[in-house]
């Protein structure tokens, strides 16, 4: 039943426009916490950005880390943003 519903929603042309906002959302977050960093400001939690990685935005959370080098000395950010990606890319190819 959840696979008819995801194929709907994928037909509709909705989860691609999701996916999208969250990735957008996720890079700025990982931009401006890095920035926040550097100014030594207050920081994004590293459960938000856990967060928005597992709710798809892991493709631009792993771009935010690679062109700002945030998060990178951080062995669970290394390891499961691109694992999450990978399983991001894994499910919308089932639901293709």
């Amino acid at each position: 039943m959840l696979y008819y519903f995801f194929r709907s929603v994928m037909e509709e042309n909705y989860l691609w426009g999701y996916l999208a906002a969250v990735n957008v959302v996720a890079f700025i977050m990982c931009i401006y916490d890095k920035r926040a960093a550097i100014k030594r400001r207050r920081r994004i939690s590293e459960k938000a950005l856990f967060a928005i990685s597992i709710v798809g935005g892991a493709a631009g959370m792993l771009a935010g880390m690679l062109l700002s080098r945030h998060k990178t000395r951080h062995w669970y950010f290394v390891v499961f943003v691109p694992l999450l990606v990978a399983v991001h890319v894994l499910l919308l190819l089932w639901l293709l």
